[in-house]
């Protein structure tokens, strides 16, 4: 896949990420937990969508900006990992330790701790929106010029 498109894929990523928060959001607005099974579809779209995104930021993006030999996309890739690279794992626990039965128990700490969450997520996605992604589309749309002036040439 063609570089920029990867970044495309990650942006709507994110945008998926961001209408799931909201789903989610709306639910712990209530006093009372929703039917279980509604909880859990929201929470494992969120789940699986977050955690191919992470893996595709971890495995290729940010080794990808680490290696490009550009100082400002290796800085950024660096503070990323460095400040962010917890998140996955973050995300696991809270999602292991949350299950039917202890929300149901604890129906105000799940909620607390799931707007904290969010919240840490929509901080990053916004990071990453602003400062990232802007540097990694500039290095690809070049890599895209100077493969089709390589290729016009031969």
């Amino acid at each position: 896949m063609p570089k920029i498109r990867e970044i495309e894929r990650l942006r709507a990523e994110h945008a998926a990420i961001e209408t799931l928060s909201r789903f989610l959001t709306t639910l712990i607005a209530a006093a009372r937990p929703p039917r279980p099974t509604e909880l859990a579809a929201v929470r494992g779209m969120l789940r699986d969508t977050l955690v191919r995104h992470l893996r595709c930021e971890d495995w290729a993006l940010y080794p990808r900006l680490r290696a490009s030999g550009d100082a400002e996309a290796m800085r950024l890739a660096a503070t990323f990992v460095d400040e962010m690279g917890h998140i996955a794992s973050d995300f696991a626990a809270y999602d292991a330790r949350w299950t039917a039965e202890a929300v149901e128990a604890d129906w105000d700490g799940f909620r607390a701790e799931t707007a904290a969450v969010l919240a840490a997520l929509g901080q990053r996605i916004d990071r990453e929106n602003e400062h990232l992604y802007p540097v990694a589309e500039r290095l690809a749309l070049a890599g895209e010029r100077h493969g089709r002036a390589s290729r016009a040439a031969a």
